[in-house]
């Protein structure tokens, strides 16, 4: 559950402002024109910038001043966010265990998802040896093994072909299915909100212009 009250934000250049609430298990599609605030929103319901005025919930708890590590969120960027000394395997099981110290079943998850994002067979390259889109899938099976419960996504799939970006949202659209996961994707496409989300938020100068059903 996530629940935005009366959220407002000013970075110098433009005012957000940010009402509303999205139930447990529910998928999102957030749409609008580059530098209206989609960004932003996210970046607010994760922690990495705080409002000025109003609260942040998450699962019925105040997180409006907690920093990133404390909320119960995964997020992937627009950017893979890898560590480039680190094999594809390695970067998969931070998602784990940051220690990198797995058991046997871990691995077995590990693996598994590995799988499910079309990874198995590439675990021993290091990201230098990988493609933009290989890049982006590795941190989206790492983003995936953590299992919080609210996933935010920031254009996840811009660098993949189409048939692979909608392998992928399929992959998302059902594990948040299996595990109830709450999830928000940021988006310049319509059709790939409409092929994940059921609900969709339109974002326009910095304030929600749109609630519902994408048509």
């Amino acid at each position: 559950m996530i629940k935005l009250n009366n959220v407002t934000y000013a970075n110098g250049i433009q005012n957000f402002h940010f009402s509303f609430m999205i139930e447990k298990g529910e998928r999102i599609a957030i749409l609008g024109r580059s530098g209206t605030g989609k960004s932003t929103l996210l970046n607010l319901i994760a922690g990495f910038i705080y409002p000025q005025q109003g609260t942040i919930e998450l699962n019925h708890i105040d997180y409006t001043q907690q920093p990133p590590a404390k909320r119960p969120i995964s997020m992937l960027f627009q950017e893979n966010n890898l560590f480039s000394h680190l094999t594809v395997e390695q970067n998969i099981s931070l998602g784990i265990n940051p220690t990198l110290k797995l058991t046997k079943e871990e691995c077995q998850q590990r693996d598994k998802i590995a799988e499910r994002v079309g990874l198995l067979d590439l675990q021993n390259r290091m990201p230098s040896q990988l493609s933009g889109g290989q890049k982006q899938r590795v941190a989206l099976a790492r983003c995936l093994l953590r299992k919080q419960p609210i996933l935010l996504l920031d254009e996840p799939f811009s660098a993949l072909d189409d048939v692979l970006r909608q392998e992928m949202l399929q992959l998302v659209k059902q594990i948040c299915q299996e595990h109830i996961i709450t999830l928000l994707m940021v988006s310049h496409n319509r059709q790939d909100a409409l092929a994940i989300a059921s609900r969709t938020l339109i974002i326009k100068n910095g304030k929600l212009a749109y609630d519902g059903e994408l048509k």
